[in-house]
């Protein structure tokens, strides 16, 4: 992917934000009096919206090598394969449904994979359970993705599993589905208080480290099946932590998708902040003889206007810090350097005869 450089330090020492002013974030210039002199902040509070107490962390440390990934022309990334994998039915469409379908817009093959039955997110445990699968399913179309897999674990009971099982469930996904690029909740986010979501994030980095070539070794019953490895060359890392600070690499322009992580978090009946929220409010307001004229004059309208409205409104004020309409943040691990190859160009270069 195309990258540029766009956090740089100023002939002060402090770090800048690129765009028509470059300049900290503007909650944390505030915070700037108040230091002791020449000390530059290494954490920026995230300014946020009115509506939402948790769609963003309290705080981001921006890495100096931050790139901006903006849409691309064609089908770049034809051939390639994305697994987006989640604890619940509404992680991945709240924090970075945009940027998997801006990829999967791109040319990837995108899969949604749900570790959880989600069994706590319903007006019973069996309707939690059913209804939160058919939202799995509707999410996944929404977003492009070719195939929506669950893995149906105790909702909040996944610390009670054997990490070894969840790992070893992904692998074989990973390996069947030739998995290049995974989306997950960050494993080393200390301030999540979900145990679901730290459970998640670390199962898919230790399955994607084991899938590789590399891990030839590992589950060979695999490979004898007539399975191969797989090489997860970039994993985007996204965090829900709202008392937490979380440190970003990565920032994604969603702005032409966010259209598309609207209508996945539509999907989303049976729990989270979206589903027909929009609906239920328009009927109450019709009860009182009053209406929103936000919401439109159908359910359909409703829904969309009120989650684009009050619940993507975080990430536009994120994505206004960059120059972008929307955005989403990461933590990033790209490709790293083929050491076999880097040794084959310098050989070629140097070698002499005997």
């Amino acid at each position: 992917m195309d990258r540029r450089r766009f956090l740089s330090r100023t002939a002060a020492g402090g770090i800048a934000l690129g765009g028509a002013a470059a300049q900290p974030p503007p909650s944390a210039t505030a915070q700037r009096s108040n230091l002791p002199a020449a000390v530059t902040p290494t954490a920026y509070a995230v300014p946020r919206g009115e509506y939402n107490a948790y769609l963003t962390p309290d705080y981001h440390t921006y890495a100096s090598d931050l790139v901006i990934e903006r849409e691309q022309p064609g089908k770049p990334h034809q051939g390639k394969v994305l697994a987006a994998i989640q604890a619940h039915a509404d992680d991945i469409t709240l924090f970075c449904a945009g940027t998997v379908a801006k990829l999967i817009g791109e040319g990837y093959t995108g899969y949604l994979i749900r570790l959880s039955n989600d069994e706590k997110a319903g007006k019973t445990v069996g309707h939690g359970v059913v209804q939160n699968e058919i939202d799995n399913q509707e999410a996944a179309k929404a977003l492009g993705c070719k195939k929506a897999f669950s893995f149906y674990y105790r909702n909040h009971r996944m610390d009670d599993c054997a990490m070894i099982e969840i790992r070893q469930r992904l692998i074989f996904l990973f390996r069947l589905l030739q998995v290049n690029t995974v989306f997950a909740m960050d494993p080393y986010d200390h301030y999540d208080e979900n145990p679901d979501h730290i459970v998640a994030g670390k199962a898919v980095e230790t399955a994607s480290w084991m899938a590789s070539p590399g891990g030839g070794h590992e589950y060979p019953e695999q490979l004898k099946a007539g399975l191969k490895p797989c090489q997860i060359r970039e994993r985007y890392y996204h965090c829900r932590s709202p008392q937490g600070h979380n440190l970003v690499n990565r920032v994604v322009d969603i702005s032409s998708y966010i259209d598309h992580k609207v209508r996945a978090n539509v999907a989303n009946k049976g729990k989270g902040p979206a589903g027909d929220a929009g609906l239920r409010l328009r009927q109450e307001l019709a009860r009182q003889g009053k209406k929103l004229p936000l919401l439109g004059n159908d359910d359909e309208t409703a829904n969309f206007q009120y989650v684009k409205h009050f619940l993507m409104d975080d990430f536009r004020i994120l994505g206004k810090q960059f120059g972008l309409e929307y955005a989403e943040t990461f933590r990033y691990i790209g490709p790293e350097p083929d050491l076999r190859q880097a040794v084959g160009k310098y050989v070629d270069r140097n070698a002499v005869a005997l």
